[in-house]
């Protein structure tokens, strides 16, 4: 995969409204009973019901948790727990359990901000929380376990800001890698769990401070068939692109018009909701299926839920887990030789006992 792209054009859509929800910045899920997670004015809600919880900061970016296994650690994240940066000193990471209790989950240093989080569903990090921040004219990306525990991916990422996404299983040479937008330069960049920066297209987006790309998102399996995007539209007083406090949705029989495949990446514009599809094989095709710069002020991360939902394994080993095959051999083989003792051991007791009957 090379970071080059060819223009693609089809026919254009648009985002339609779809919920007012007054300060809406960011949004996450779906949680397992359905619902949306939406962070707005300072609080989080369950979209279609009351708030339940304050969140601190205006600018909240959030990650939901799908209930992820890290295995240098041997604990699990709780499935729903909701994870919110502090982006203001103190800085650090609130966790919200299904329930609404707040706890702090973990402090951050060595930052100026926190500007970006993301669970890697796919396994290259070994399942932990990734989060971004700058220092200076660069990023750091740190990946933290569920334990709290934080280890340093990269302190020399370029500029990254906004809804992050991993990259699944089946894209090619970058899969399972963190893929972010830069909208200061336009680009979209992946980044490995070594910590290696790579462009893997330029967006063709106008770019720089609140205008360029703002938010990245894989097209989940099954997509096609029936489902829906939603993206936060952040009311913003006083700017080119002020926005409606609004979450806007895209369905996916729209899409599929514009000739959108699962397992594509979809990027939106933080000015005015200029989206493109992104489609990698030896080169990277890109498809401006949302062309028209509107009043949009798009914030945070692409939700996209696809009707029916159903679980894929991923074949990508975790950093822990290097030489996995060889571990998985002996494991095998161990299980074998474990079996065939038990059965050695049930068959002389049986004899035993046969021996010794009266």
């Amino acid at each position: 995969m090379i970071a080059s792209a060819a223009l693609a054009t089809t026919a254009p859509l648009t985002w339609q409204s779809w919920q007012h929800v007054p300060a809406v910045f960011d949004l996450a899920g779906p949680r397992s009973d359905g619902r949306l997670v939406a962070a707005a004015g300072g609080r989080l809600l369950l979209v279609g019901t009351d708030g339940y919880h304050a969140a601190s900061g205006p600018e909240a970016y959030l990650a939901l948790s799908p209930g992820l296994h890290v295995s240098a650690v041997g604990c699990d994240f709780a499935r729903d727990d909701v994870f919110v940066l502090r982006p203001d000193k103190p800085f650090g990471i609130t966790r919200v359990d299904a329930n609404g209790h707040a706890t702090n989950f973990a402090d951050i240093t060595g930052v100026d901000t926190l500007t970006g989080i993301v669970f890697d569903t796919v396994g290259r990090f070994d399942h932990r929380l990734l989060v971004t921040g700058p220092h200076g004219q660069q990023s750091t990306v740190l990946a933290i376990d569920c334990k709290g525990s934080i280890a340093l991916i990269t302190q020399v990422a370029p500029p990254l800001e906004g809804g992050l996404a991993v990259a699944p299983a089946g894209f090619g040479t970058h899969a399972g890698e963190l893929i972010v937008p830069d909208e200061s330069s336009g680009a979209i960049l992946a980044i490995s769990a070594g910590g290696q920066s790579t462009v893997l297209v330029a967006s063709g987006i106008p770019h720089g401070g609140d205008i360029g790309v703002e938010s990245a998102a894989f097209i989940p399996p099954g997509f096609s068939a029936g489902g829906t995007t939603y993206i936060a539209d952040r009311g913003t007083a006083n700017n080119p692109h002020p926005g409606t406090d609004t979450i806007l949705r895209m369905t996916s029989a729209e899409m599929t018009t514009a000739a959108v495949h699962d397992g594509d990446l979809l990027v939106v514009a933080e000015g005015g909701a200029v989206s493109i599809d992104v489609r990698c094989g030896t080169t990277c095709i890109r498809t401006v299926i949302v062309p028209t710069d509107t009043t949009a002020h798009i914030e945070g991360h692409l939700v996209l839920v696809a009707n029916q939902t159903r679980p894929t394994a991923s074949p990508l080993p975790a950093v822990a887990d290097l030489g996995s095959r060889r571990a998985e051999l002996l494991v095998r083989l161990g299980i074998g030789v474990a079996v065939a003792a038990t059965l050695l051991v049930l068959a002389a007791l049986r004899m035993r006992r046969g021996r010794w009957r009266p």
